[in-house]
This record gives structure tokens, C-alpha cells and sequence, in this order.
């Protein structure tokens, strides 16, 4: 009786409050296919970019105030942090140390993320970040820089490991089926 009772309390919690949201506006645009779920934190949304079918699982926060895009198919797991400015320097150098104003030490640059990305879970994306197309990011990764497409990402700081089309082969190997889509996707980014 009590399990029962406690999986009705969870379905009802589900439906409630831990719903994936479709069709969030970007840019000016519906994008219905985009997937947000409601414990996603946005600070500075009019800063960020999403294109369709992107998905952001849960308990993620987005700091955007220098600007985040993220690109289509792009998937982002639970509990990944995105954020444009970093104020780490400014606890040390700013005024109270060094009388330095506090603009002066704040680190302030975009993110952006290609298309058909995956980030996996507790990562954390820094400013300045630039992800090329078919990224993968492992759990955990702390990425800062700019990665070229295809890249895997692992490690904090995150560092390249491997390339996802390797993957890709062996998985399009078992499913022939997706071959042709797949070489469609890869002709429209130009490589």
C-alpha cells in the first residue's frame, strides 16, 4: 500500500513541477521542438540564443549576461552550468586588495555551442567557450577555450580525448539505416 501511494505522490510531483517544457521562444522565435525543463535557472535570457531542438535537463543555471547561443539538436544533461562572466579574479585584486576596479578584473566573453552536442552531467562551461559542431563533453568537465568539431571533451580542465566521429562510424556501422541522414547533417556544416 505504501509503495503505491508513494509512486502516485511521485507521478503527481512529476506532472506538476518536474515537466519538460516544449516550444520555448529565442531570438525572436518560436522554436518548437526546443525542450527546457522548469528547474533550468536563466540569468540575462535575453542574452541567450537557442536554436530548435535543443534540450537542457534539470537544475541547470545559465549566467548569459555576455551572451550564450546554443545551436540545434544540442542536448544539455541535468545539473550543467553555462557562464558568460566570471568574477573569481575580483574576490582577490578588486578594490579592497589592490584598489583596482572591480569591471577591471571581471572576465566577460560569449559561449557558443554548435550544433548536435551533447554536455554531460555537473559540467561546467566558462566564458569564452566555443564548442564546435558534434561536440560530446563528459561528466564533470570543466571546459574553457575553443574546441574544434567533433572534439571529445573530458577532464577538468577539459582537454581533448577523442573524436566523435569514431563513434559515430561504428554506431552508423550497426545502423546503416541513418547512414544517408547522417551524411546530409555533416555536408550542411561543410565538413
Amino acid at each position: 500500500m505504501r509503495a503505491a501511494l508513494n509512486r502516485l505522490r511521485r507521478r503527481r510531483w512529476r506532472l506538476l513541477f518536474f515537466r519538460t517544457l516544449f516550444g520555448e521562444a529565442s531570438a525572436g522565435a518560436l522554436r518548437p521542438a526546443t525542450r527546457l525543463s522548469p528547474t533550468v535557472c536563466i540569468e540575462h535570457e535575453g542574452a541567450l540564443a537557442l536554436a530548435d531542438d535543443v534540450f537542457i535537463g534539470h537544475f541547470c543555471f545559465i549566467e548569459a549576461s555576455a551572451g550564450v547561443r546554443i545551436g540545434r539538436g544540442t542536448q544539455v544533461t541535468n545539473f550543467v552550468s553555462m557562464v558568460s562572466h566570471s568574477t573569481h579574479r575580483a574576490v582577490r585584486v578588486a578594490a579592497g586588495l589592490s584598489g583596482a576596479e572591480l569591471e577591471a578584473v571581471v572576465m566577460r566573453a560569449p559561449i557558443v555551442i554548435g550544433e548536435r552536442c551533447f554536455i554531460g552531467p555537473h559540467s561546467t562551461i566558462e566564458a569564452g567557450t566555443t564548442l564546435g559542431h558534434g561536440t560530446l563533453v563528459a561528466a564533470h568537465a570543466r571546459v574553457r577555450g575553443a574546441f574544434a568539431d567533433f572534439a571529445v571533451l573530458a577532464g577538468s580542465p577539459a582537454r581533448v580525448v577523442g573524436d566523435t566521429r569514431e563513434a559515430d562510424e561504428r554506431w552508423l556501422a550497426a545502423h546503416p539505416d541513418l547512414q544517408s541522414a547522417y551524411q546530409r547533417w555533416r555536408q550542411g556544416l561543410g565538413s
